[in-house]
């Protein structure tokens, strides 16, 4: 196994419970080198980097392990503060208890197995595997998430046996018993109800720029895209007078508008600006490569991979728009949510934005299609459900879904862990700041257009790719290329063979007719759905053999 490098985050392992000394000495060696950081009666935590802890006391530590976390001597804190505050993981140990955490959001990954009562932990899924007997069982639940929304909802992994910390989750032993419990906390945007407090775009800019302290003296990467993210931040960047690089890379989008608007952006700003290439005959490499490292959980981000990859060597900070949507303009908020009048209808439009279209021709059969619905509205509500009344239900579902467990993975873990990145959206001043404009007013991006004038009218004058008003050139695809289309199509080969009852007979039909049937699928919605299914093809193809549980739940 090709493991990251943990440059600037920490991998980490260990346990909590009445530990097996063999159990733990397995983990140890099935991931990355580590050493000890922490081994007490209870509790044991093992780091690829040295990891000292941010408190220690008679009886008592603490340690975190995201990019950001708590420093100052003897400074003790709640976990869900730090968890909130810093979107950090972290095992505490306050005399009584022990307390393995997630940050608030849950960013960072924190995979978990119960074991004969006793809780193993890993920063990487793969090497928990190594503890479980026998083969490993599908988990259904979340290939559901994953096909029909393109991440897992709940705390779902591929496997039933290992699961994944939630935001503002934590693993709890209480040292006096022996037992060990799950607690969810609050975090803070849900304790404290951001009433619309009239804040002007100015004044979100000013909170903005204070952020931008926390990493002024490094040198800055702002990838540009053709979007509202990436010009603001970009120009926030100038206008403190940082040094700044931007590159841009193809979505793979089909139209490369971003390049064309980056070009103009960079130009108006002044910033040296770079064309990350593609490469079409690499993508199925790419696809693979990206769909490993992020451990089968999405299948987004396989364009990203050759940026990340010259991020790697770049040597800055990479400033990343993580969030900027849901915060700004409503991003996944249709229309019919927000006017919803009652909380079922207001659940049933979010999940629909957030849920892929409809395809050209139906891709699951019927028995697998009603279930996989089923099975995603459940897991929807109940991921949503601490949610449900506040004043920013809206955003905030889209943030504790789909950002904190698709969209993030770019930045945390394709980026990051070799190299540092920023995200000031992220940051807790502007993140309640942002949360506190009403969804009204950031309706069609009037609040973000505003913000952006604010930051620099010129720039915000440039044509976007929120808002295209010309007509777009096509590109090719490089995921609907013919490597593409040749690997795609041994990934759904796999699937029909595999799982013969989650195709529909009309998918079935394109598989056995070869790749280049696959041509046909160029819409939005349809490539989605392809990518989705071929990522699972790749889980059977690298797991098959060490697989049970394969008859699927509507069989």
């Amino acid at each position: 196994m090709q493991w990251p490098t943990f440059n600037v985050r920490p991998y980490v392992c260990g346990g909590i419970g009445h530990l097996d000394e063999a159990a733990l000495e397995t983990l140890r060696q099935a991931g990355p080198r580590v050493r000890p950081a922490l081994r007490e009666p209870g509790a044991a935590l093992f780091s690829s980097s040295p990891l000292p802890p941010y408190h220690r006391g008679e009886g008592t530590w603490a340690f975190a392990w995201g990019e950001r976390g708590p420093s100052g001597p003897g400074r003790t804190r709640s976990w869900i503060g730090v968890a909130e505050e810093f979107e950090t993981p972290g095992l505490i140990g306050d005399g009584e208890r022990i307390v393995l955490h997630a940050g608030g959001l849950g960013l960072v990954d924190v995979y978990y197995l119960a074991l004969d009562g006793v809780v193993y932990f890993s920063s990487l899924l793969e090497p928990l595997l190594s503890l479980t007997r026998g083969p490993h069982e599908v988990d259904w639940e979340a290939w559901a998430a994953i096909i029909q929304v393109t991440f897992p909802l709940r705390d779902d992994t591929p496997y039933t046996g290992v699961k994944r910390l939630t935001g503002s989750g934590a693993l709890v032993l209480d040292r006096a018993t022996g037992r060990i419990a799950t607690e969810r906390m609050l975090p803070r945007w849900l304790r404290e109800e951001p009433f619309e407090a009239g804040r002007s775009a100015g004044e979100i800019l000013e909170i903005l720029h204070e952020v931008y302290k926390d990493f002024e003296d490094r040198p800055l990467l702002v990838p540009v895209s053709g979007g509202y993210d990436s010009r603001l931040l970009c120009s926030v960047a100038v206008a403190r007078g940082a040094d700044v690089e931007s590159w841009t890379t193809s979505p793979d989008d089909g139209t490369d508008t971003d390049i064309a608007f980056a070009r103009a952006i960079t130009r108006e700003l002044g910033v040296r600006h770079r064309v990350i290439p593609q490469d079409a005959a690499a993508y199925p490499a790419d696809a693979l490569d990206v769909a490993r490292r992020l451990e089968f959980l999405t299948p987004h981000h396989a364009w990203y991979a050759p940026f990340a990859r010259e991020v790697h060597r770049a040597g800055r900070t990479l400033v990343d728009g993580l969030a900027g949507g849901p915060l700004l303009k409503n991003f996944m908020v249709s229309g019919a949510a927000i006017t919803a009048s009652s909380q079922a209808e207001r659940k049933a439009a979010l999940l629909g934005s957030l849920s892929l279209g409809a395809p050209s021709v139906p891709f699951l059969s019927e028995a697998a299609a009603e279930w996989i619905g089923s099975a995603v509205r459940t897991a929807f509500a109940q991921s949503t459900s601490m949610l449900n009344g506040h004043r920013a239900e809206l955003p905030l579902s889209v943030l504790h879904t789909r950002t904190a467990k698709g969209i993030a993975r770019s930045a945390v873990n394709l980026v990051g862990p070799e190299v540092s990145f920023a995200a000031p959206f992220m940051h807790p001043a502007f993140f309640d700041a942002a949360l506190s404009v009403g969804v009204a007013r950031k309706d069609g991006g009037r609040f973000y257009r505003e913000l952006l004038h604010a930051a620099n009218p010129r720039v915000a004058a440039l044509p976007s790719t929120n808002v295209v008003k010309q007509p777009l050139q096509r590109v090719p695809l490089r995921s609907a290329a013919a490597p593409a289309r040749e690997y795609g199509h041994r990934m759904l080969a796999r699937v029909a063979s595999t799982v013969p009852t989650l195709l529909s007979e009309q998918l079935q039909d394109v598989v056995a007719a070869g790749p280049d049937a696959l041509a046909r699928f160029n819409g939005w919605n349809d490539r989605f759905w392809v990518r989705g299914l071929v990522l699972f093809g790749a889980w059977l193809t690298d797991r098959e053999e060490r697989l049970t549980g394969l008859t699927p739940p509507w069989a």
